[in-house]
């Protein structure tokens, strides 16, 4: 039986250690949304290719073979199984950071093309936001070996997470912080 509404996906972005797989989990458990995480949808298959291509298994950020061949196809992967839920006519939520894909404002017209998400589909963008110090003591507390450079040069890293800026459009956008006292998780639902 066909959903006579469109289905909505909201890609949940942001910085290590910005809370973003909390409020996106928040909103799939509040919406009844299908909840995909790059991390547990990718991870395995990542470290086995970075593996066989006898690179660190953990590096991401500073590995030429992790950026210019498998992170595309783990963002083709989550995109893919999100198409799959949409078609559904199941609401989608991506805990990603999608941060290399900002500059390129058509985007999302581009993957839902691509990945054959259904026509009408809404994206709503949630960033998630929070200060330097809270987001450093929380990948730091999380103990990701993937993590190591980041932690080893943070103020470079912060650097150019804090100052991405997502260009795309054909979305409603939200920015939530999500500083040390945490997100008022009442008002992320009363605004999706």
């Amino acid at each position: 039986m066909s959903n006579p509404r469109a289905p909505r996906v909201h890609l949940v972005i942001g910085p290590a250690g910005s809370g973003k797989s909390s409020v996106a989990r928040l909103i799939a458990e509040r919406s009844g949304a299908a909840y995909l995480d790059k991390d547990t949808a990718c991870t395995r298959l990542t470290e086995a290719l970075l593996a066989a291509a006898g690179t660190d298994p953990a590096e991401r950020d500073h590995n030429p073979y992790y950026r210019s061949v498998v992170m595309d196809l783990e963002y083709a992967t989550l995109l893919d199984l999100a198409g799959d839920n949409l078609r559904l006519g199941r609401p989608v939520v991506l805990d990603a950071p999608f941060g290399r894909y900002f500059d390129d404002p058509d985007y999302l017209v581009t993957v839902a093309d691509r990945h054959g998400w259904p026509p009408g589909t809404e994206c709503v963008v949630v960033r998630v936001t929070v200060d330097k110090e809270t987001a450093r003591a929380r990948v730091r507390a999380r103990g990701y070996a993937r993590d190591t450079s980041k932690l080893a040069d943070w103020d470079a890293f912060w650097d150019k997470a804090s100052r991405a800026e997502c260009r795309w459009t054909g979305a409603r956008h939200l920015e939530l912080d999500n500083s040390a006292d945490g997100i008022n998780m009442g008002a992320v639902v009363r605004a999706l």
